[in-house]
Parts: structure tokens; C-alpha cells; sequence
């Protein structure tokens, strides 16, 4: 039985290769982008089977009228991919407040305004597979990318709770961990090694010579194969919560959880010592 989608940010990028590989199989697919008009190549040949909508995900009432433009159009909601996003690469300190706020208004409240629209028409039919993109940069953090990590790691905590919240609804959550694919003219945009940048101070620098060198190094991920591994993620049964794609950063994340637990347990004491009388 064929699926309906509902994409953000599917103009270019893994957005993109997710929209074709739906598309290819038989799905059909609600398009979301800033801008349509590179959509015209999927409309001629799938026709009805795809509906381009523009859409800003940082204008909450856009949002709405998008999703109820889809179910409208379709008659039904099966996958809603959140994709839209973008990082915002600088040192803490070299951050203006409006790059920060666009971060989070695009990557973190764009997903919410997302969800909240989709869900009414979720628990309604009991089913649906809500996917969040995320990325690497959403469980370890790097120099230059406080911005981009804050909104990662935040869509990470939400889709948690959003997966208890909804369960018993019928409605799965899965958050997609992508380390570096090649988005744009086969270059690894990961991490932190392409995007918005800040205005540079030099004292960080020093900084993005390692990071520019740690980019180069990591293996760039190909946007097909990841958009048919999505593919099977949305047809398993009992799709997990999290999941990575890509290769590369495996080892650095198990690294980076077991530093976690040894710095924990090595200032245990301190931990008890905290909590005050009721700990003697």
C-alpha cells in the first residue's frame, strides 16, 4: 500500500533524494520548500503524485495551511519528514543574537510548528511515522557550532518525549543522526564544514584549521543510498527511536558516551556530597 509523505526542505539535499526515492516507488508526496519552481522535473513526471507547497517553516500559520493543504489533496498523512534546516557555524563568542534566534526560530520551532500541525490528523487515523532530522551534530558537540548544536540537541530531547507522547496514539517518532553526506556539488557539508558563517575573530581560528582539516577527513556519505535506507526505515514494523546514517562517527560517539559515564562516576561523590543532609 503506497504512503503519503509530507517533506520540509525537499528543494535540494537529502530532502530532495528523500522526495524521488518516495516518488519512484509509488508514494505520493507533499514537497515543501521556500521555493517551487525546481520542483517542475518531478511534476512532469509524476503529476498528482507530487504537490509542491511553499513554506517557510519559521511562519507558524504557513505551516498549518501547508499540512491541511496536503491532507486535503491526499486524503491521508503517513510519513512527515522534518528536514528543513541549516547550520550556523561560529565560535560562541562571534554569534550576533539574530543568528542564533534564526537557528533555532528554522531548525527547533519550524520542526514544532511542524508536528503540532500534523498531529490532530495522526491520531485521528491512529498511525503515522513522524521522522526528525537530525544530525551527529545533535549528540556531540564541536568548536564553532554552538548555534546549530543548541537546536540539534533540543529537537533531540523533544522527539523523546514526543515518541512517549504519542505511542499510544499509533504514531512512531524516529530521529535520523546523519553524519557527512554530499549535499552540495559532492561536498561534505559535515561537520560544521560548510553553512552560515559568523563574523570570524581570530582568536578562533586556530579552530577552524582543525575543523576544516576534520571535514576533509570524513568519509562524504552518497544522499541516494541514504534516501533508501529512509525507505526501509519507514517500513519497519518497529522502527527504532534514533539511528545514525552515514559512517565515520560511530566510534567517536561510543568514545563520547563513555567519557560521560566515567566523568559521572569519577565525581560521584561530589554528586552525594550535593544533594545535602538527606545524603547521610
Amino acid at each position: 500500500m503506497s504512503k503519503i509523505w509530507f517533506v520540509t526542505g525537499s528543494s535540494r539535499g537529502l530532502g530532495r533524494r528523500f522526495v524521488e526515492a518516495a516518488l519512484s516507488r509509488g508514494d505520493r508526496v507533499a514537497a515543501t520548500a521556500r521555493k517551487v519552481d525546481g520542483f517542475d522535473d518531478l511534476v512532469g513526471a509524476y503529476g498528482d503524485a507530487v504537490l509542491p507547497l511553499e513554506l517557510d517553516v519559521t511562519d507558524r500559520d504557513a505551516v498549518f495551511a501547508c499540512v491541511a493543504r496536503a491532507k486535503e489533496h491526499f486524503g491521508r498523512l503517513d510519513v512527515v519528514v522534518n528536514n528543513a534546516g541549516y547550520a550556523q557555524v561560529g565560535a560562541v563568542e562571534e554569534l550576533t543574537e539574530r543568528q542564533f534566534r534564526d537557528q533555532v526560530e528554522t531548525n527547533l520551532f519550524g520542526a514544532v510548528w511542524v508536528v503540532q500541525a500534523v498531529l490532530p490528523h495522526l491520531r485521528e487515523q491512529g498511525s503515522g511515522h513522524i521522522v526528525q532530522l537530525s544530525s551527529v551534530a545533535g549528540v556531540v558537540a564541536m568548536p564553532l557550532g554552538g548555534a546549530y548544536h543548541a537546536s540539534k540537541w533540543a529537537l533531540e530531547g523533544l522527539n523523546e518525549a514526543l515518541a512517549r507522547e504519542v505511542a499510544d496514539f499509533g504514531v512512531k517518532v524516529t530521529v535520523i543522526e546523519p553524519g557527512g553526506f554530499a549535499t552540495r556539488d559532492g561536498r561534505n557539508p559535515e561537520p560544521l564544514a560548510n553553512g552560515f558563517q559568523a563574523e570570524p575573530n581570530p582568536a578562533y581560528d586556530a579552530h577552524r584549521r582543525r575543523m576544516a582539516g576534520f571535514g576533509a577527513s570524513m568519509p562524504a556519505g552518497d544522499p541516494a543510498a541514504a534516501a533508501r535506507a529512509l525507505l526501509k526505515l519507514v517500513d519497519a514494523e518497529n522502527p527504532p527511536l534514533r539511528v545514525l546514517f552515514g559512517q565515520g562517527f560511530h566510534e567517536l560517539i561510543e568514545q563520547t558516551y563513555a567519557d560521560r559515564l566515567r566523568t559521572w562516576a569519577d565525581w560521584r561523590d561530589l554528586s552525594v556530597e550535593s544533594h545535602g543532609s538527606a545524603a547521610r
